[in-house]
């Protein structure tokens, strides 16, 4: 495990670095070509680079970069990019204030900081494909060794190895029975017997850096020697609970005053601050985000009236927030029919128009749903609302379907940038669909928001296959 911690060290301590190369190559750069700041005099423009490079390690102590770590998400990238640029923007403004409070350098730290953030995203997102490719290659692996043979276990080997950027190398397992259904590449190391009895040799053992323990709780002097042993030997010791211990749900806990409670589902927009915070997170994206495309509403309107004859806007009952009905508006892509309400769009559907098509590829015909938004019945991102007899229909079929209904609809959701937008044929697709929306309620944060928000832009820009 040593060498694994000072692998990732290595790549934590390599992305800061080139933090700091980048800063100070665009300290350089402003300083030489931009109109007001290349006329500064020498030694000011030395004290702003002192003191922006100061600013950054205070910055990087706080939120220096998590790329180098396996499991991570690009909301969490994306977050600590957003705190560390305005961390060192912020702390560069307060210390060259506080050596001369006549300093004006407001609204050059502001544009720095504007192109410094541009370039440590993409610099983020080059950084992480080589970490990957890295661990892909062989590079960096953690290696991790199960004790027990619950099925549980073979779910967990299933999640390790999936990616294998993520740089995980299963040795094996301990078991005194072989785990049904177990993959041909999980090999059976020993019984547990065998792997108890050689604790006191941990060297005779196959031990990876991370142990994986799922035994019934009724063995818990076992579990607790395989612990003792783990921070004996620096190893991580994680315990998974077994198959046969859960009733089948999901539950999460919660607190009724100093009474431990538990709940089948967490919803962080319960939080009245948090429900707040994505109202206003909504209102804002929508207006910033009508004010330069509503000038094309016209346009748009009168080339829906010229080549197909009916009403410019499609209104339909969805099913919204706890269960409630509302009319969703979007710009009619379809000629006016009797399926409207019953019938899902599909790749070849005879009731599309060309314009209607083209709006369709490039989502132009859900705009109107910004309104939908800021009238509070929809949000920017949560679960896609859905027609009436969809949700009759798939209520009866799916067991937590209605779950979904916890959160308001959005106008685009995580289940639609993971892949499942359009056309359900199948009813496992609907299953994925539903699965992704109650992932994204008990997952909620602000960032996973914005991290859709800039999935749906890329599909857009890159033609997501399933938007027609």
């Amino acid at each position: 495990m040593r060498n694994n911690n000072q692998s990732n060290n290595l790549i934590k301590w390599a992305i800061i670095i080139g933090d700091f190369v980048i800063l100070n190559a665009l300290l350089i750069a402003f300083l030489a070509w931009d109109p007001k700041m290349h006329l500064w005099s020498f030694d000011k423009g030395n004290v702003f680079q002192v003191v922006c490079n100061l600013a950054l390690a205070i910055g990087e102590y706080r939120f220096y970069t998590v790329i180098h770590l396996r499991l991570v998400s690009s909301a969490d990238i994306l977050r600590r990019i957003v705190l560390l640029v305005v961390t060192q923007t912020i702390a560069a403004y307060l210390i060259l204030k506080t050596v001369d409070h006549h300093l004006a350098v407001g609204y050059a730290l502001l544009r720095i900081g504007t192109v410094f953030f541009i370039l440590l995203l993409l610099m983020r997102y080059l950084e992480r494909f080589l970490v990957k490719f890295y661990r892909q290659s062989g590079g960096n692996t953690r290696c991790v060794t199960f004790v027990g043979s619950d099925p549980e276990l073979l779910n967990l080997y299933t999640k390790l190895k999936e990616d294998p950027t993520l740089g995980y190398k299963i040795m094996g397992y301990y078991a005194d029975e072989e785990i049904e259904g177990g993959a041909d590449a999980l090999i059976r190391l020993g019984t547990l017997k065998e792997f108890l009895e050689k604790q006191e040799h941990p060297e005779d053992l196959t031990l990876g850096d991370e142990i994986y323990v799922c035994l019934p709780r009724r063995e818990k002097e076992t579990i607790r020697k395989i612990s003792q042993m783990c921070d004996q030997n620096v190893k991580r010791f994680y315990y998974v609970q077994v198959s046969l211990e859960t009733i089948g749900i999901n539950l999460k806990k919660e607190f009724v005053d100093d009474i431990e409670v538990y709940t089948t589902h967490e919803n962080p927009l319960q939080n009245p601050v948090n429900k707040a915070l994505k109202r206003l997170f909504d209102i804002v994206f929508s207006i910033v985000f009508l004010i330069p495309t509503i000038a094309f509403f016209p346009i748009i309107a009168l080339l829906i009236k010229i080549l197909s004859p009916g009403p410019v806007f499609f209104k339909q009952l969805r099913t919204g927030l706890d269960g409630q009905n509302f009319y969703c508006y979007k710009f009619r892509s379809m000629r006016v029919n009797q399926d409207a309400d019953k019938v899902q769009a599909t790749k070849d559907d005879p009731r599309k128009y060309p314009f209607g098509s083209f709006m369709r590829r490039l989502n132009i015909d859900e705009l109107p749903q910004f309104f939908n938004v800021l009238r509070g019945n929809m949000s920017i991102v949560g679960p896609r609302p859905h027609m009436l007899e969809h949700t009759r229909q798939y209520s009866q079929l799916i067991d937590k379907y209605m779950v979904r209904h916890f959160v308001k609809p959005g106008v685009t959701g995580w289940a639609q940038v993971c892949g499942f937008r359009g056309e359900t044929k199948e009813l496992w697709q609907m299953e994925e669909r539903v699965k992704r929306d109650i992932w994204y309620m008990e997952h909620w944060t602000i960032w996973l928001d914005i991290r859709i928000i800039w999935l749906t832009v890329r599909k857009i820009i890159f033609q997501d296959k399933n938007a027609y």
